[in-house]
């Protein structure tokens, strides 16, 4: 792959505080995807949660299908269906419905689910989502990608003769696993050849994941299953915030990353997020200077994807883990800032330009005569 070409997203959790009109909160995010797709974004996932407040949407291929129709050129993903909890018939199906209905423009991102109180409400035991996750993932894979009939039973699902009776809209549709931290979804994508999305955002102040090591896990697997995996289809999501300048974006976003860091992380998941040493209205400067989110002006946001390309050695997509941590106005600021300052720097738009200027540069000289 070519290691500077990077494509840019975004994964909607969500991660709204809890104030907001629901009905209007769901308004926003559909608004989202319209400017997402106006700014040229590759990608906008949305994710699946039932629980705990902040998470408000509980049927992500719904919304998907809301912002298809008002979008044109944005792909669309679940970020993440929650394998566990559904049947992988039905996962199958809805994500062939939407392959048509966005003509082509649907990736179906697939996880094991983290919210314990999501799983005891749905009578599934943590312990058991990791093999729960590997036994839907490779019947999913094959109902949606292959014409055989698949008879399978498990302890919890029971399939018999089943084949879907419609296609994917054009090509096969991708498949992404995503990875907070433990290796089983990098090893289950190695051993199915499918896609990963990768959470590089750690618990506030608190040093980032290693990705290497986590993509080395994918490629030991792929290798092991006589796969190979694809660095331009691994996807990275942490928190992204473009502002005018390093001080003007740290002042944007601190109130709502404090009421973040307080309110969802200590007060509902009841986790401790101190750090020795380190107050906590200011484990936002920690988390930007261990690269955990990238807040500051387009120089800093531009330097931080490039560490991150260093430390990961390579990627193909970063999506921008949606935050309310500023104002919608000045969110939507960012998200333009990124688009058209940012991301120039990554997906070529700008090369040919900046050719075309060192080249009459180093041959003006020719044109001297000519030059009034």
């Amino acid at each position: 792959m070519n290691s500077d070409r990077i494509d840019f997203g975004v994964f909607m959790s969500p991660m709204h505080p809890i104030g907001e009109d629901l009905t209007l909160l769901y308004e926003r995010d559909l608004e989202l995807a319209e400017l997402l797709d106006q700014l040229n974004y590759r990608e906008y996932w949305l994710g699946e949660h039932h629980s705990m407040g902040w998470n408000t949407i509980g049927a992500p291929e719904l919304l998907i299908a809301a912002a298809a129709q008002r979008t044109s050129r944005l792909t669309l993903a679940t970020g993440v269906a929650t394998l566990p909890y559904h049947h992988p018939f039905m996962v199958a199906s809805r994500a062939l419905h939407l392959d048509h209905l966005t003509r082509g423009r649907f990736v179906l991102g697939v996880g094991a689910g983290s919210i314990p109180v999501d799983a005891r409400t749905l009578g599934v035991e943590m312990s058991d989502i990791r093999s729960m996750m590997g036994e839907s993932l490779d019947t999913v894979v094959r109902l949606i990608n292959s014409e055989e009939r698949i008879t399978r039973k498990t302890s919890w699902f029971t399939l018999n003769d089943a084949r879907m009776q419609i296609a994917p809209y054009r090509e096969p549709i991708e498949v992404v696993a995503a990875s907070v931290g433990s290796p089983n979804s990098m090893r289950l994508a190695g051993q199915h050849g499918i896609s990963v999305v990768s959470f590089g955002a750690p618990r506030p102040g608190h040093p980032p994941v290693d990705l290497r090591k986590q993509w080395a896990y994918a490629e030991e697997s792929a290798a092991a299953h006589g796969n190979t995996m694809d660095r331009s289809k691994w996807r990275i999501t942490l928190p992204v915030y473009v502002g005018e300048t390093r001080r003007q974006a740290i002042e944007d976003v601190r109130a709502g990353y404090n009421r973040w860091t307080q309110e969802y992380w200590r007060d509902v998941r009841g986790l401790n997020i101190s750090i020795d040493g380190v107050a906590d209205d200011q484990l936002l400067d920690r988390s930007i200077d261990l690269g955990g989110v990238l807040v500051g002006s387009v120089e800093d946001v531009v330097a931080g994807i490039r560490h991150l390309q260093e430390v990961t050695g390579g990627f193909g997509t970063l999506l921008v883990y949606a935050q309310d941590w500023a104002g919608w106005d000045k969110t939507k600021r960012s998200y333009e800032r990124l688009a058209r300052y940012v991301a120039p720097h990554f997906n070529g738009s700008t090369r040919r330009l900046n050719d075309s200027i060192d080249w009459f540069k180093q041959n003006r000289h020719t044109f001297s005569q000519l030059t009034p």
